[in-house]
């Protein structure tokens, strides 16, 4: 099993971000958007900020669930809730 997080921000700012959290994961970089906009977090063309959603993605690459319900302070406890939920604990 593998997580990480994907930010619109350049990497200089994820690695900062990254390194303020002491993160045990990686921030992945996506400046262009363009994988944003592919799973639909970003409206078509870019504009406006990214919406916080979730995206739990099986070993074949199905999506299992999206959680737009994102709240930063509770994330992991929800992310850990989702994943027994779906019997990959």
């Amino acid at each position: 099993m593998a997580y990480f997080m994907i930010s619109v921000d350049d990497p200089d700012t994820n690695r900062r971000f990254a390194e303020s959290l002491g993160a045990g994961f990686p921030i992945l970089s996506n400046p262009t958007r363009e994988v944003a906009e592919a799973y639909g977090v970003v409206p078509a063309g870019g504009r406006g900020f990214p919406a916080r959603w979730t995206f739990i993605i099986g070993g074949d690459g199905r999506i299992l669930r999206i959680d737009k319900r994102v709240n930063p302070s509770r994330a992991g406890r929800d992310l850990v809730a989702h994943m027994r939920d779906l019997g990959l604990d």
